[in-house]
């Protein structure tokens, strides 16, 4: 009896996991899309930066973890549902864009996800609850900086933006409910809303980590090169 339900949770947490992660995938994949499009790439191009920006991030987690090959390049429902979003922000970008800020509403959403089912995969993995926040928060964050490093802007996660913080914390819900044996689903979508709201709050109202202080002027910094 032990043996069947642990089996039969082994099984929803995989199938919650696959959820997340697909949900993710469609939602980052729109961010990456509207990218995209915001530069005039071709049909192509948009496609390509849908799929890098929904997948690199599930990637580098399952490489980390050994859950290999990457189940973004051995499950084609991954590349099914990122394609779709990319033809989606493709035909309809006009309709879409009319909405405000788009690609940051959509990015807090995949990163919401993300930093969640990666928090959740790593504990199935039996990752330590530390290690498990981080790759949460790493899986949160690798679309968004692999879809600004191919576009040539610096990734969000390098600004003051609250972003990287924004996914540890929803990893760290998620972690700690494990850890308390809370109900997986209830953890998993406090974890995404805590994320999500406040990447979102950090947007509205100007919220930034400290940022290094630099010289103001050129004069300034030929002061500071010739006292060291």
């Amino acid at each position: 009896m032990f043996a069947v339900l642990s089996l039969d949770m082994g099984a929803a947490m995989k199938t919650l996991v696959l959820t997340l992660d697909l949900v993710g995938t469609f939602v980052f994949a729109l961010s990456g899309a509207m990218a995209a499009s915001r530069r005039r790439l071709d049909i192509f191009g948009v496609l390509v930066l849908a799929f890098v920006a929904a997948t690199s991030g599930g990637i580098v987690r399952d490489l980390l973890i050994g859950a290999t090959p990457p189940a973004a390049i051995s499950d084609w429902r991954y590349l099914a549902v990122s394609t779709l979003a990319g033809l989606v922000i493709f035909f309809w970008y006009p309709l879409i864009s009319r909405l405000r800020n788009p690609v940051l509403i959509f990015d807090g959403a995949g990163l919401a996800l993300f930093c969640v089912a990666g928090a959740q995969k790593a504990l199935v993995f039996g990752l330590e609850p530390v290690m498990a926040a981080l790759l949460g928060m790493l899986t949160g964050i690798g679309g968004g900086v692999a879809r600004d490093v191919l576009l040539s802007n610096v990734p969000a996660v390098f600004r003051s933006d609250i972003y990287a913080v924004a996914a540890l914390a929803g990893a760290g819900v998620v972690v700690v409910g494990d850890a308390l044996q809370l109900p997986t689903t209830a953890t998993a979508c406090t974890g995404a809303a805590l994320c999500f709201g406040l990447r979102l709050a950090a947007i509205r109202y100007g919220w930034h980590l400290p940022t290094a202080r630099a010289p103001e002027t050129e004069a300034d910094t030929e002061r500071i090169d010739q006292g060291r």
